[in-house]
């Protein structure tokens, strides 16, 4: 048997060990970014939609698919998630690079009030703003309900634990002289369970904070008799004066099948990145987004309001710099 000297032996693990350090290191580039086989840098990114049946996750997969085609060395991947609350506290933690969420829930979780108390989420930045989300208050048109004050004793559903919609009914809630004590069930439900519920007769009502023409309203509205209870008037006034995020909306006739006009109130939903997102990357999205919003403005009914001119409206966090000169070079 050939015998190999000690000092072979220690240039062969040398040579060994230069094979495994650099085999680890292209593994860390392919699993967490690197470079890409045409030698330019990859970027790996996530955003957090809300549910399914909703807007938020059709769009923000819109824009995944517009990065996919239109943005080279940067992949986004969209999470199904719970929303606002949920998207915000994901920001906080590091685990979501950006995320869509309602603007007055984005002031809550950045100025460390509410939910936020003493915890504020202090590296959520600002992208661009969507488009208007009315709180939506259907009922039952059997329910006897016809404004906020009658929910005294009515079954309703909040919407889902920790989500804008939650936010919004407490507040509306609150607008009306009432707790959620004051009423015979408060279920917290996402949306698709909310118009099941409906549906059935299991509850009298229920907050969707969703865009003009939700479809999950709109569905609900061709198999029941349904209401947009009106959140106008007095009723509005008082809720203004709790939050000055919200703002009258007018819900046009038809919108969902046999449904009379209704006055409501709104708020804003806007995207949102992690402070320490490079500002390079996010001035580049920005761009690509906008010079493709045609492809973004088709994946939802609701998606037709998003626009350049309007991507600033509602703002309620700091900018990221990298929006800041993104909106510094559009003349905003």
């Amino acid at each position: 048997m050939t015998k190999i000297s000690t000092r072979k032996s220690v240039q062969l693990l040398m040579v060994a060990a230069a094979f495994l350090l650099i085999f680890t290191a292209g593994a860390a580039n392919l699993f967490a970014g690197g470079a890409s086989e045409d030698g330019t840098s990859s970027s790996r990114l996530n955003m957090g939609g809300g549910w399914v049946t909703g807007a938020y996750y059709p769009i923000a997969g819109s824009m995944s698919r517009v990065v996919h085609l239109h943005l080279d060395g940067v992949s986004l991947t969209v999470e199904s998630s719970g929303a606002s609350a949920v998207n915000s506290n994901l920001i906080k933690s590091g685990d979501l690079d950006m995320a869509i969420v309602q603007n007055d829930v984005g002031s809550y979780a950045y100025n460390g009030r509410n939910a936020w108390d003493g915890d504020p989420v202090t590296n959520m930045r600002g992208l661009f703003s969507l488009y208007p989300e009315p709180v939506q208050l259907i009922a039952r048109e059997d329910s006897g309900i016809s404004n906020p004050g009658d929910l005294e004793g009515k079954r309703v559903a909040l919407g889902p634990l920790g989500s804008g919609a939650e936010v919004n009914a407490l507040q509306i809630l609150e607008a009306a002289g009432l707790t959620e004590d004051d009423l015979a069930a408060a279920e917290r439900l996402d949306a698709g369970e909310a118009a099941d519920f409906l549906r059935d007769g299991r509850i009298d009502a229920a907050f969707f904070t969703v865009a003009i023409g939700g479809a999950v309203i709109a569905d609900l509205a061709v198999s029941q008799d349904i209401i947009i209870v009106p959140i106008s008037g007095e009723f509005a006034d008082r809720l203004m004066e709790i939050e000055d995020f919200y703002a009258s909306v007018t819900i046009p006739g038809d919108t969902y099948s046999g449904v009379p006009e209704a006055e409501t109130v709104g708020v804003v939903s806007i995207v949102v990145a992690r402070e320490d997102l490079s500002e390079d990357i996010v001035y580049d999205f920005m761009s690509t987004i906008f010079e493709n919003i045609n492809i973004v403005q088709s994946a939802h009914s609701s998606a037709k309001w998003i626009t350049l001119e309007s991507a600033l409206d509602g703002m309620s966090v700091p900018l990221h710099p990298g929006a800041e000169r993104f909106f510094a070079e559009n003349g905003m």
